[in-house]
């Protein structure tokens, strides 16, 4: 019930013709294993919380100043260049194939929608429903007419879905946007929408660059795996990381697919990231630590390691950062 449809196409290192899978070995996320999660679960709080919006963004950020708003979980607002991107867009009040059962949101999104400036392109990481929202997705196509870049096999579900513009990548693979090139990068995750297309499309991050370098990395949802280091040999430092912190306990269960705010400052550093921005908290509980509790840990990870807090940010909802520049980006080929 509710499988996408699964990619069809050649086999490769991880594609056996069937499904996709990791480069790194990855627990069994059967469902028993699934079943024992759930009976045994010892959630952290959470609450209702009514926020303000924040303020309306500028309709275009030119040249190589780099602003990024944080609307809420996965969702991001990246403006530079003249371009206005978004990261897994959800403005939905659940993410669920349903709108009465399923992960309801705990925080309004943190950018009105009708105060989103022109959107160019949407970047999607994988078809979990908190990351491929098609009640917004649709909205966007009709508001904004976006090109939407998303993981091999997807293309078939935005067509199934009379959602045109989507364009399938395979990992390492590129794509211009103006003055960026767009490489769709490795993670340590999984896909699937329903209960039989497990690993049917391919999941993954973004990585933005310019003539400078390396500006932005949007790892998506992803566990700990040798990706980083392959995104940093290949790409360069970052200028930003986009990095998930939350929907990580218990660890014997989303260990292989969740990094954990420990594990967030370690990639952190791996990638030599001039500022990391947190994301993937906070908004649905997808796991059993607190609302506030990867923020908390974050802190004081940080705070053990030596990190600066404007080194690794926490950004409210609507809440906007303007990147600091890196005094030499390279390219590293």
């Amino acid at each position: 019930m509710f499988n996408a449809p699964r990619y069809e196409g050649p086999p490769s290192e991880h594609f056996d013709g069937e499904r996709f899978s990791n480069q790194a070995p990855r627990a069994s996320g059967s469902f028993r294993r699934f079943v024992q999660w759930r009976i045994s679960r010892e959630p952290g709080p959470w609450e209702r919380r009514q926020r303000e919006p924040g303020p309306p963004p500028p309709a275009r950020v030119e040249g190589d100043e780099l602003r990024v708003t944080f609307v809420n979980h996965a969702t991001v607002l990246i403006q530079t260049r003249g371009l206005n991107l978004l990261t897994d867009p959800i403005w939905s009040e659940r993410c669920s194939p349903l709108s009465w059962i399923g992960p309801r949101r705990y925080v309004s999104p943190g950018l009105r929608w009708e105060d989103l400036p022109p959107i160019d392109a949407v970047l999607i990481s994988h078809n979990h429903y908190d990351h491929l929202d098609v009640e917004t997705l649709r909205r966007l196509a009709e508001a904004h007419q976006p090109r939407f870049l998303v993981p091999l096999g997807n293309a078939a579900l935005f067509a199934e879905e009379d959602l045109p513009g989507a364009e399938d990548f395979d990992w390492w693979q590129t794509t211009r946007l103006g003055a960026l090139e767009l490489t769709f990068v490795p993670a340590q995750h999984f896909s699937g929408r329903g209960t039989g297309d497990r690993d049917a499309t391919l999941w993954g991050g973004w990585s933005l660059s310019s003539e400078a370098g390396h500006e932005v990395f949007f790892a998506g949802d992803t566990g700990y795996g040798p990706h980083f280091a392959q995104v940093h040999q290949r790409l360069g430092p970052p200028r930003l990381a986009l990095l998930p912190i939350g929907a990580y306990e218990p660890r014997w269960f989303m260990g292989p697919v969740h990094i954990d705010p420990d594990e967030a400052v370690r990639v952190h550093l791996e990638l030599e990231a001039t500022t990391s921005v947190a994301i993937h908290f906070g908004t649905f509980a997808l796991a059993d630590e607190g609302q506030d509790q990867p923020a908390e840990e974050l802190a004081r990870v940080r705070a053990a390691r030596g990190v600066a807090p404007e080194r690794f940010v926490v950004l409210a909802e609507g809440q906007a950062l303007s990147a600091p520049r890196r005094a030499a980006l390279s390219r590293r080929e």
